[in-house]
């Protein structure tokens, strides 16, 4: 008896306490902020954290700005910020690979030479890898506050638009990484434009964010790499390919690089994490597949990644063979070797189409195998492979009959 009148006690307290935030009137910020940005109060007040009563404007922002004469004194929120109420959800975030997206940033060679807007000021790569967490310095210069309002929009911050595969597709479409367009033209996607958030089409949401867990890992990572690997064949792929991310050097030892793809969270670098995050898939499609078909699926994904290596592996050797005659010249102080880094800033044209095999046609061969698509996967992808290899080929041979001309 008396444990049930505690109970009914706290409840009636919390009641009234949220009764009296609602009575109390408007803060200061809303006041104001009805005027100068109503429909930012509008969203607030319809989200669960404004219904609530117990947040106001300057639970995220701070107290020091009152008056249009001190808004710069304002406080941008933070993930930390976030996690004074989230905890949960803000540590399984900081322990997935969303939160090291911002190393990317620092990671890409040529990032200093583009400008500051593009980056820091969020208009190109920066609108997307403002979900990683970010150091203090690039923060300020962004000033984008907590990374959580990528998925949770502010001022709403809602759980349910979250929660709905469209709030991914900002970021995940396109160039590098069409995962919008492989999952919605696939038989999952069409099922939900078809009948709706039902339940019977796993979205993004079911299979990477399982029960709301915001870790948000795959076992392949963004690359598609993982070390130690057993298949001595696809081994040597892999060299190649670690050789032109400048993450191995021309002659195979380890470089600075290795420590970005760690700290990027964007390689397996262990066998029992890679099958830990392929188990939890696993997992995940046999709610609704049997366990075999579920590994038979995932298996013939990752056989399509090998066939994908073999032909950039090729790729990447013929434009170093290009560097080892001299046919392409070093920049000073860089290996003689192709950078798969520099992105569209490679200085030769066989280069820019080696760069665009990698980041463009070997990812959708096999992310379309991933996200169950097979177009992607054939004329986005694989196709598009070999169409690039033939032309390397004979690009490379043409810039050899020049190169030995001149001579």
């Amino acid at each position: 008896m008396i444990d049930c009148c505690k109970r009914l006690g706290g409840a009636l307290a919390l009641v009234l306490m949220l009764a009296g935030a609602a009575f109390a009137g408007k803060s200061n910020c809303i006041t104001c902020h009805e005027k100068v940005t109503p429909n930012i109060v509008k969203d607030f007040l319809e989200g669960e954290m404004g219904k609530s009563g117990s947040v106001d404007c300057s639970s995220c922002h701070g107290k020091a700005h009152q008056s249009a004469a001190d808004v710069a004194k304002v406080s941008m929120p933070t993930e930390k910020t976030c996690k004074e109420c989230h905890t949960k959800q803000h540590d399984q975030y900081a322990s997935g690979k969303h939160a090291a997206a911002w190393v990317a940033m620092d990671a890409m060679p040529t990032n200093k030479l583009q400008p500051h807007a593009y980056i820091q000021r969020m208009k190109g790569c920066g609108g997307c890898h403002k979900v990683g967490i970010r150091d203090e310095k690039s923060r300020a210069e962004g000033q984008y506050g907590s990374p959580c309002n990528s998925c949770h929009t502010r001022h709403k911050f809602s759980k349910a638009e979250a929660k709905k595969p469209e709030a991914c597709r900002t970021c995940h479409m396109g160039f590098d990484h069409p995962q919008w367009e492989m999952w919605s033209n696939s038989k999952h996607g069409s099922i939900y434009q078809m009948e709706g958030d039902t339940g019977r089409a796993p979205t993004c949401q079911t299979c990477h964010m399982g029960d709301g867990d915001h870790n948000v890992m795959t076992s392949w990572g963004f690359l598609a790499l993982r070390l130690p690997e057993e298949d001595a064949e696809w081994m040597g792929y892999r060299v190649t390919i670690l050789k032109g991310l400048g993450v191995l050097d021309p002659a195979g030892k380890p470089t600075a690089r290795l420590d970005l793809v760690k700290a990027g969270k964007v390689a397996r670098l262990s066998k029992e994490e890679w099958q830990a995050s392929r188990d939890k898939m696993v997992g995940i499609c046999s709610k609704c597949h049997s366990a075999t078909y579920a590994k038979t699926q995932l298996g013939n994904a990752d056989q399509m990644i090998k066939e994908a290596d073999k032909l950039m592996a090729e790729a990447i050797t013929i434009v170093a063979g290009l560097y080892e005659k001299g046919v392409i010249k070093p920049q000073k102080g860089q290996p003689a070797y192709p950078d798969l880094l520099t992105f569209y800033d490679t200085r030769t044209p066989i280069e820019q189409t080696l760069y665009v095999m990698f980041l463009e046609h070997r990812m959708r061969a096999f992310q379309g195998a991933f996200h169950m698509n097979p177009d992607y996967v054939t004329w986005y992808g694989l196709a598009e492979l070999q169409k690039d290899l033939v032309d390397i080929r004979t690009e490379a041979a043409a810039m050899t009959r020049e190169a030995e001309h001149k001579k």
